[in-house]
């Protein structure tokens, strides 16, 4: 089980794709379940400041995903929403309802479903110190917050949406400081992570190193 941290724009997502597609894992975005989650609370229009509501909504929408294409898909009653997820709205309140106790707890329980039978290479912010503790290899992806405002930009530029530099640079930082200070299952670097800063560095040499440390762990188990 590898699991591949950071905050919003670090590259986790791109990189933790690839390694899994190196190695022939499963690959799972648990950022996608949340989103799906904020689109759920979106539709219903459920007040944010209600957890209460919040979690009623969390436990009852109806909820899957499928990982079985290399690619997370996620569905809302029934309903492929994988499109409908990174819109600004959802990006808006993602970070609010990730907060919210049950929320997580249901997610949670669903993303280690999905590890049991190993294989798999997960992203998230929490995978490494929540979700899979026992992961086999853990990886902190960070980045200037500058150079994450610039990926995060030039992505979002490429699917056609004009937002100025200085307001996803702001974006970018408030999530920052909602995920970090949340009590519940907080941003944070696990004791036995490798931090691997992307600033400045390309997609291939920061999938190539991790994909050293996995093959030294292996390594390390087999003469175990």
């Amino acid at each position: 089980m590898i699991a591949i941290d950071g905050p919003a724009g670090a590259g986790k997502s791109t990189v933790a794709r690839q390694v899994a597609e190196r190695l022939g894992y499963m690959y799972v975005d648990t950022g996608a379940m949340y989103r799906a989650m904020a689109l759920a609370m979106l539709r219903a229009r459920v007040p944010l400041e209600d957890p209460a509501a919040v979690e009623r909504c969390a436990a009852e929408v109806p909820f899957e995903v499928d990982v079985s294409s290399g690619i997370t898909r996620v569905f809302l009653q029934g309903e492929d929403v994988t499109g409908q997820i990174r819109t600004p709205e959802v990006s808006r309140i993602v970070s609010a309802v990730a907060a919210v106790p049950g929320v997580r707890r249901r997610l949670v329980k669903l993303q280690r479903r999905l590890a049991e039978r190993g294989g798999i290479v997960m992203d998230g912010r929490d995978i490494g110190t929540v979700v899979l503790p026992g992961a086999d290899v853990k990886i902190f992806l960070t980045a200037s917050l500058e150079e994450r405002a610039r990926r995060r930009w030039r992505e979002w530029w490429q699917a056609g949406r004009t937002d100025d530099m200085e307001d996803v640079r702001r974006s970018l930082e408030e999530r920052d400081r909602l995920d970090s200070a949340r009590d519940e299952s907080p941003l944070r670097v696990a004791p036995d992570a490798v931090v691997i800063d992307t600033t400045g560095e390309s997609i291939e040499r920061v999938v190539a190193r991790i994909l050293r440390i996995c093959r030294g762990r292996l390594d390390r188990c087999s003469t175990e």
